[in-house]
């Protein structure tokens, strides 16, 4: 099947309570029950909700694992993923990764104990320089927020498989339209489904996508018991969204082609980051796992620092 296609169809198609075409919003708190003793899946809305798990389930095949899970942010989704692991744990996370995710772990996580060094992930042995027997996971984003640096994904996932780490991409800056990890043996992709995935500006949602069930299982508790759930509106807000996904995606890459383009011939400028310019440094690395180079561009002026 066409991507474009699964994107209008992954998940639940319709209502399977209704037959409705779109999934209705489920604006609930709370489910009744046929049987006190015996309570039905739905009960209370932030453990399930018909809306929000048809969101789950899409986002889950789209990106092609065992488990989707959505949540009030992108922030709120990366926290949850963090609490995976206890006081002790050492994590080995991109030196570029976004500023809210190394806010959180410095600012948030440390005062937990949760040890964290930040190398660059394009560099290999920097990486399992940094590797210790306590290191728990490795976290990537690429292309990385803001200059666009490109990581290998494959090589980090069999790095990380190497030394039995959990491997875990922030799948914000492509969607799973262009770069699908799981794919490339990623264990957990998150996403900030505020940016391409809702796409209007009208919400804010984070995504997360475990490759096997049982790290889905051990997510699904923590999203469960620590409650930063998605509500139904903002969940239909991004079914929506990603239905039209690839259209957006095609016209605001040639968009963003046509403005790094034009912008590396002004004078005033001194350099431009696209993974689609051809003299990318990590283009040949982006282009070996992704189907586009996606729609950020970030530059620096000639006058600037």
């Amino acid at each position: 099947m066409n991507y474009r296609t699964r994107l209008i169809h992954a998940g639940r198609d319709r209502d399977p309570y209704t037959g409705a075409s779109s999934i209705p919003i489920y604006q609930t708190s709370t489910f009744a029950q046929a049987d006190p003793e015996h309570l039905g899946h739905y009960d209370y809305a932030r453990s399930d909700n018909p809306t929000r798990e048809a969101l789950e389930e899409a986002i889950a095949a789209l990106e092609g694992g065992a488990r989707g899970l959505a949540f009030a942010s992108g922030m709120a989704a990366i926290s949850s993923v963090f609490l995976l692991f206890r006081p002790g744990d050492h994590l080995v996370v991109g030196e570029a990764v976004y500023g809210g995710t190394y806010r959180v772990l410095q600012g948030l996580f440390h005062q937990w104990q949760l040890d964290v060094s930040f190398v660059d992930t394009r560099d290999p042995d920097a990486v399992r320089r940094a590797i210790r027997p306590s290191t728990r996971a490795l976290f990537v984003e690429t292309p990385a927020n803001p200059l666009l640096q490109i990581t290998d994904l494959r090589a980090m996932a069999a790095l990380a498989a190497e030394h039995g780490l959990l491997s875990i991409v922030d799948n914000t800056f492509m969607s799973p339209y262009l770069q699908r990890p799981i794919e490339c043996g990623f264990d957990i992709v998150v996403h900030s489904a505020t940016k391409f995935l809702g796409g209007h500006s009208d919400l804010i949602a984070g995504l997360v996508v475990a490759r096997t069930a049982e790290v889905g299982r051990r997510l699904k508790t923590i999203q469960n018991s620590f409650g930063g759930i998605l509500g139904p509106q903002d969940s239909w807000l991004t079914l929506r969204g990603i239905k039209t996904l690839g259209v957006r995606m095609d016209a605001q890459q040639e968009s963003a082609d046509a403005i790094a383009r034009w912008l590396r011939e002004q004078p005033a400028v001194r350099r431009v980051y696209y993974p689609g310019l051809p003299d990318h440094p990590g283009r040949e690395v982006h282009f070996g796992q992704a189907s586009g180079a996606s729609a950020v561009v970030s530059f620096e002026l000639a006058d600037g620092p």
